[in-house]
């Protein structure tokens, strides 16, 4: 057989006997294993709790019957869950502006080069690498309203005559919980933005200087427009992650006093493990979910446009 034989009969086989490519069998087969278990550990519980939302299961009684969209219904009309989304709403908002803005200041300062930078970073990094539950402690004996250090101090400083019941009050338990998550996920925040910063080319900043433009400038002008898209990405990381807080407020207040801190995880929580109503509780835990995709779709199209605008 000649060679334009073969290259002819080889590319028919390749195309199939409809005159189709043929399906690259190679990559499925390389993928179905991690698809595999995405769907086990994310799709799959994700749909069974979806299914539960429809049902009216709990242990306590021992009903399992399908109700449709009631539990639904019922979540509507439910003052305790309208203040525990409005809490993680607000929680969200404020958590994630202040984080973005400490951190972006943070991480303009360790842009630049001074002695000691490299440990700076590292030690930077301490709060956020502590796990939850001992920085709710801490936090707990800082706030303590009886023998917390910060009412010492606000009392050696004269700005308080008498102790504040910080995490025990309904008018200052809510702004405590959001003290102690800024302290503890700036950093990481601050490291998202430290590494946008680095993508800055330095020419830009270089001309900006020559042509006589001081550091507000340089960062407003230059910086800032190039670092948008980081701000963006980095931000909707930390509201999706925000609106999921649980340890935080379950470790330090429990969601009280008078359901002044309940979140939606902290309220899905006891619906589920304490009261045992599995339908109930699936229904919240799927409201937080429809919640959490707005925010991502919310930020997707900001990010999206932002793009867009760039090319």
């Amino acid at each position: 057989m000649s060679a334009a034989g073969s290259v002819a009969g080889g590319t028919a086989g390749a195309a199939g006997t409809s005159g189709r490519p043929a399906v690259p069998w190679t990559p499925v087969l390389l993928l179905l294993p991690a698809a595999v278990a995405l769907a086990a550990v994310a799709v799959y519980p994700i749909a069974d709790g979806f299914w539960l939302s429809l049902r009216d299961t709990s242990l306590a009684t021992q009903d399992d019957n399908f109700v449709g969209l009631a539990n639904y219904a019922q979540l509507a009309g439910d003052a305790g869950f309208w203040n525990a989304w409005r809490h993680t709403v607000v929680f969200t908002a404020v958590s994630t502006a202040l984080e973005t803005l400490i951190g972006l200041g943070m991480a303009l300062v360790l842009y630049e080069s001074f002695a000691g930078r490299s440990v700076v970073r590292a030690a930077m990094l301490v709060p956020w690498a502590m796990p939850t539950v001992v920085t709710s402690k801490m936090f707990g004996w800082l706030f303590d309203g009886q023998n917390g250090v910060v009412n010492w101090l606000l009392r050696q400083s004269g700005i308080i005559r008498e102790n504040i019941n910080w995490y025990g009050s309904t008018d200052y338990a809510f702004s405590t919980i959001v003290i102690a998550d800024v302290w503890k996920t700036t950093p990481f925040m601050a490291l998202l933005l430290l590494a946008g910063l680095q993508t800055v080319p330095g020419s830009l900043v270089e001309a900006a200087r020559i042509d006589g433009a001081d550091a507000w400038q340089i960062f407003w002008h230059v910086r800032l427009p190039q670092l948008w898209a980081t701000l963006l990405i980095a931000g909707m990381f930390r509201a999706l992650d925000s609106f999921r807080i649980f340890d935080l407020v379950y470790v330090l207040t429990g969601g009280g006093p008078a359901d002044s801190t309940e979140t939606l995880s902290t309220l899905s929580y006891k619906t589920l493990f304490s009261t045992l109503q599995f339908g109930y509780g699936s229904a919240l835990s799927t409201a937080m979910f429809a919640t959490e995709i707005l925010i991502a779709l919310g930020f997707g199209v900001l990010i999206v446009r932002k793009m867009r605008r760039d090319r």
